[in-house]
């Protein structure tokens, strides 16, 4: 069982699993609300527990890997200036982590086991271990060479159950060799807010409406890829032009999800840590009257007939339990 991996044994050698607080969690990990909390004691003890399986979500991504992506110390203070742990936690270098509490929710609530995912902006290594050790199939496709290496680095010394696969190269071309998916579950780059690269395929090199062009593409073929009435899931939040604006990310995700042909189904704020904002916040407010961001949006999409898609989720959960 995937507590035993991750919280270790009692001494009776029985998981030493903390019983959630309620029955609707007890049922679903943690309760399945409009507002996710990162912030209570048994999402962070749980998020705890993954980091202690030996998950570095920031490894391969760090920008001094990057030193002509904006600039070493420059590019990790506009990262805690202007991110504050959105979708995804900051790293002490400044480079966002994914939660794998949340990955491992999505995953429970929009998967079955042995589903197939496909992520085609994997980045670092949490969505793909957190599907392995779930016993979920995940492939990702990532830009950067040292990244997927430092993934599969990762995943030979964790062994998860199901091996994940990293695929180098550019979504728009490697996603037509993708497997066909039971779920997409991605967190996007935030236009050019965290530079990765210097590859004029790299998103986050590129002029806000050719970013959008791009990533409208991607989310079509990553679409095509995931079959009839299943469920999809990006991790995204607005953030701000260069003149202070907000981009308005969220309603450009929902936009080409639909133009893609999969319908927004559910909406969750998630809610993150306080984290640098405490320290920031009162000169950005008062020089600006900006708020200081400690949310995130969690987009949950449905491609086909959603009662089937919930079905299928039914059947694939009760063909594993005949198959153990």
């Amino acid at each position: 069982m995937i507590d035993d991996r991750i919280y270790g044994l009692n001494l009776f050698g029985e998981p030493a699993t903390p019983k959630p607080t309620g029955p609707v969690a007890e049922r679903f990990s943690f309760p399945p609300f409009s507002v996710l909390d990162a912030r209570s004691g048994e999402w962070r003890d749980r998020k705890r527990a993954w980091a202690s399986v030996g998950i570095k979500g920031e490894v391969g991504r760090s920008a001094g890997s990057n030193p002509k992506a904006k600039g070493g110390v420059q590019f990790q203070d506009r990262i805690r200036g202007k991110v504050n742990a959105v979708c995804e936690n900051i790293a002490e270098d400044g480079t966002s982590i994914f939660d794998p509490t949340l990955c491992e929710c999505i995953y429970r609530w929009f998967s079955g086991p042995g589903a197939q995912v496909v992520d085609p902006f994997a980045g670092g290594s949490v969505r793909g271990i957190v599907a392995g050790m779930l016993g979920r199939r995940y492939w990702g496709c990532d830009l950067r060479q040292e990244q997927i290496d430092a993934n599969n680095a990762q995943a030979d010394e964790i062994v998860p159950d199901v091996r994940p696969v990293w695929v180098c190269g550019d979504a728009l071309n490697v996603l037509d060799a993708a497997p066909d998916a039971d779920f997409v579950f991605s967190c996007p780059p935030y236009g050019d807010l965290e530079r990765y690269s210097d590859d004029p395929a790299d998103l986050s090199t590129m002029e806000w409406r050719t970013f959008k062009a791009a990533y409208g593409r991607i989310i079509l073929r990553a679409v095509k890829k995931l079959k009839p009435n299943r469920f999809a899931c990006f991790v995204v939040g607005d953030f701000r032009d260069p003149r202070g604006f907000y981009r308005d990310f969220v309603s450009t995700t929902i936009a080409a999800f639909k133009g893609a042909g999969a319908e927004l189904y559910n909406e969750a704020i998630l809610v993150t840590s306080v984290g640098s904002a405490s320290m920031r916040v009162t000169k950005q407010f008062e020089a600006g009257r900006k708020f200081a961001k400690t949310h995130q949006n969690v987009l949950v999409f449905c491609k086909g007939d959603w009662q089937a898609a919930v079905q299928a989720l039914t059947t694939e959960r009760k063909d594993r339990a005949v198959e153990k």
